[in-house]
């Protein structure tokens, strides 16, 4: 019996939508490898001795920033880059939201030689750091000021910036810092996580409207901290 026009218009549709959800299956395995990479990175400095500073102060922040791998190079002219992601506590909940995805990028001159990658925690402390974040691109050390955060089982000083970074790394460079970098939304990353074309990092941050079940064991894992 011969296929009717409609049956072939029908299974042609449905290797559409076939094609069409594993494209976005693709796509988004990067944002599950980043965030799954994220939770290792916090795991991390939360069962780290020297971070001490950071585990008795991230239940007084606003948000998070963690970048599993940042790469720093260069001879002379040096710069650093990587991606992160960015938790947000609901401050009338204590709930966590997130993540957004976004970019780091830094360019430095000096005299300096080799190739490093880190791993970097820095903690949003103020309002003015989350409203920081909640732009297209913010320039960390000019629209909000930063420091490094104090590192070893004794420390106790007490901080005053609106980001506050902690770094661990294996190279031939002592850290990275920061200030100057900038630090950038990811649209389409933040879409094709979320599903929702056009998804802004306020409704991710703030509204809490955009979810994944992806990110629960990261999520999981900071509000268990953050206690």
């Amino acid at each position: 019996m011969a296929k009717k026009p409609i049956d072939y218009l029908a299974r042609g549709i449905c290797a559409l939508l076939l094609f069409a959800a594993a494209g976005m299956a693709l796509a988004q395995s990067d944002q599950q490898a980043l965030v799954n990479k994220a939770d290792k990175t916090l795991s991390n400095f939360l069962r780290d001795p020297d971070m001490t500073w950071l585990q008795q102060h991230l239940k007084e922040a606003k948000g998070v920033i963690i970048a599993p791998e940042v790469l720093k190079a260069g001879f002379i002219f040096g710069g650093s880059g990587g991606r992160a992601v960015l938790l947000a506590r609901d401050p009338k909940t204590g709930r966590w939201g997130g993540p957004a995805f976004y970019t780091l990028a830094t360019a430095s001159v000096g005299f300096q030689a080799g190739i490093q990658v880190s791993e970097i925690v820095t903690l949003v402390m103020t309002e003015k750091a989350m409203n920081a974040m909640l732009a297209a691109s913010a320039k960390l050390g000019a629209d909000a000021s930063i420091a490094a955060g104090p590192v070893g089982a004794g420390a106790s000083s007490a901080l005053l910036a609106d980001f506050i970074s902690f770094a661990r790394a294996k190279g031939v460079y002592g850290g990275v810092n920061l200030d100057g970098s900038v630090v950038s939304v990811t649209n389409d990353w933040n879409e094709a996580y979320y599903h929702k074309p056009g998804i802004l990092p306020p409704d991710i941050l703030i509204r809490m409207t955009a979810h994944n079940k992806g990110a629960a064991r990261l999520l999981g894992e900071v509000g268990h901290a953050a206690k």
